[in-house]
């Protein structure tokens, strides 16, 4: 019996098959050149040893590892979860397979995780979002193909395949102020969090744009900073009342912060939509469930995906990939109401 710990080579297979050595890698590589009656020899020593091939070594001897590193951030955020299924559904009925790390939106974390791949050989690589600094992204590009998804980068044209953040953050403003809102705060989140982030620097351009071109002026007492996470637009909004300055509709640079607007503005007996009027930005499975409803802004995360494998398959293969920009929609639920 063999010691289900120990290594299998091919070696084992060939006394086992008792063909050479050199026959069997020929077969594991699907060569014509193997008899039927020796192939089946193998593939019967292969099942019998419980063989499985050493990747890396394969990877080594082809040039290839048939694998592509995915650096994500929050592993179950539904936004980036859709961009990452995306990808999967793209590289279905392909040889290659995903290896998925999270930056966590920690830039030191993220260039160590883009490393490690790097180490294991990946063909290709997709930064979905993130902190690590364009020139730092653009040199892991020199070394082997990558796409960037969910962000635009200014140094990496034609790599990059990003929502048109300044248009959806312009409409979402506007659909405010088409229902009479003039007082209009916005939940974004730090500078030196938006300038590596560089989709929410640019919703908050879309946000100030939309009021300039109607003559408002933009008020610094209505924009806040949050980190993204939903405890942050609890506090953003308790800022924001803090400050005395009247507000009648807060634009959340994205669902989580705005769920978190809208319970603390529940916990202060102020009603949504009825005094303060409510959009987000992402369009997440639970916006359609909370109450009310949530107006936001929805961003085709699965389509993302889908077109960041697509890039990164033509790049691999030495072709120009397409990148396509998208447009977001305004999803318009029950969380706006006319000012009165």
């Amino acid at each position: 019996m063999t010691n289900q710990h120990a290594k299998v080579t091919i070696l084992d297979i060939a006394q086992r098959a008792n063909v050479s050595p050199s026959t069997v890698s020929r077969a594991l590589r699907g060569s014509a050149a193997v008899s039927d009656d020796k192939q089946k020899a193998i593939l019967d020593a292969v099942d019998e040893l419980n063989y499985r091939p050493n990747i890396f070594a394969q990877g080594l001897a082809s040039g290839q590892s048939m694998t592509i590193g995915v650096l994500t951030q929050n592993f179950g955020s539904p936004f980036y979860d859709g961009i990452l299924q995306g990808i999967l559904d793209g590289l279905d009925q392909t040889n290659y397979w995903p290896l998925f790390v999270d930056g966590r939106w920690q830039s030191a974390l993220e260039e160590r995780a883009l490393n490690m791949l790097l180490d294991r050989q990946v063909d290709g690589l997709i930064v979905v979002g993130g902190q690590t600094s364009g020139e730092t992204v653009q040199a892991f590009a020199q070394k082997t193909p990558l796409i960037v998804a969910a962000r635009k980068l200014d140094n990496l044209p034609g790599r990059c395949i990003y929502v048109n953040n300044f248009e959806a953050a312009y409409k979402a403003t506007k659909h405010l102020i088409d229902r009479g809102h003039r007082d209009i705060a916005h939940i974004t989140a730090p500078m030196d969090y938006a300038t590596a982030v560089n989709d929410i620097q640019e919703r908050k351009r879309g946000y100030k744009q939309a009021l300039t071109d109607v003559g408002i002026e933009p008020d610094p007492r209505l924009i806040v900073d949050g980190n993204l996470r939903q405890q942050s637009g609890v506090l953003a909004v308790e800022m924001l009342l803090g400050r005395g300055r009247p507000f009648s509709a807060i634009f959340a640079a994205n669902d989580q912060m705005a769920f978190g607007a809208r319970l603390a503005l529940y916990r202060r007996g102020i009603r949504v939509p009825d005094d303060v009027s409510l959009v987000g930005f992402d369009d997440e499975s639970s916006a359609a469930y909370t109450i009310p409803p949530l107006t936001t802004v929805k961003q085709p995360a699965l389509e993302l995906g889908l077109a960041a494998a697509k890039a990164i398959l033509a790049l691999i293969n030495n072709h120009t990939p397409t990148i396509p920009v998208f447009d977001a929609e305004l999803t318009i639920r029950e969380s706006v109401a006319r000012h009165r």
